[in-house]
């Protein structure tokens, strides 16, 4: 998706006329899909590393490490499809940590119209987001882009059409709310890093 590139290459240089109004009355302007997931995203607090190949995806791992010093620490990982990435960097998820710094895993789907992230058993087994790590990292697919919630529970119907998942969830809010309202009533935060793996 090259719109991510435009999005994160650029460099500032659009001319903008400050000075003209959007008409209260002009057509809602609908971004792409994937211009609106991220701008959604960011607003919730999320952080977003877009990964072009597997390499990228190895490197921008190591340096959300460095950045957290969380090397050699314990993770919980339920993927074994994730298992290199940890051994790689010597973290221990192997012996029921009892001290995790942070969860890694998949996910179902990107919710656009969010900016959330949807979960399921598939991922998070029986633990609900609140008895999870507040450090998580995410690795999703460009694929995994939906526009809406019932896209994404469509998805999960039609890719599992007789084992179906439970424990289904999006985690929405990504920083600790200044100030708590009715719209974050029983929701949990998470500190959350994803890497965004362009596979279309």
């Amino acid at each position: 998706m090259s719109l991510f590139r435009k999005i994160f290459g650029n460099t500032g240089n659009t001319p903008e006329n400050k000075d003209e109004e959007v008409s209260p009355y002009a057509p809602e302007v609908k971004l792409p899909i994937d211009e609106m997931f991220t701008h959604n995203f960011k607003k919730n607090g999320g952080k977003f590393i877009y990964c072009e190949n597997l390499n990228e995806v190895s490197e921008n791992f190591i340096n959300i490490l460095e950045e957290n010093d969380w090397f050699e620490s314990e993770v919980i990982c339920h993927e074994s499809k994730l298992f290199h990435l940890l051994d790689e960097n010597k973290l221990d998820y192997k012996n029921a940590p009892k001290n995790p710094v942070f969860y890694f895993s998949t996910c179902e789907n990107l919710i656009a119209d969010e900016g959330s992230i949807l979960f399921s058993s598939n991922q998070f087994r029986h633990f609900k987001p609140n008895d999870l790590p507040t450090n998580m990292i995410v690795l999703a697919t460009t694929s995994q882009l939906v526009t809406s919630k019932g896209d994404g529970l469509r998805i999960i119907k039609n890719k599992y059409d007789k084992e179906y998942p439970s424990n289904i969830t999006t985690i929405k809010y990504f920083e600790k709310a200044k100030e708590e309202d009715f719209l974050h009533y029983g929701s949990c935060h998470k500190n959350l890093y994803l890497l965004l793996f362009e596979d279309l």
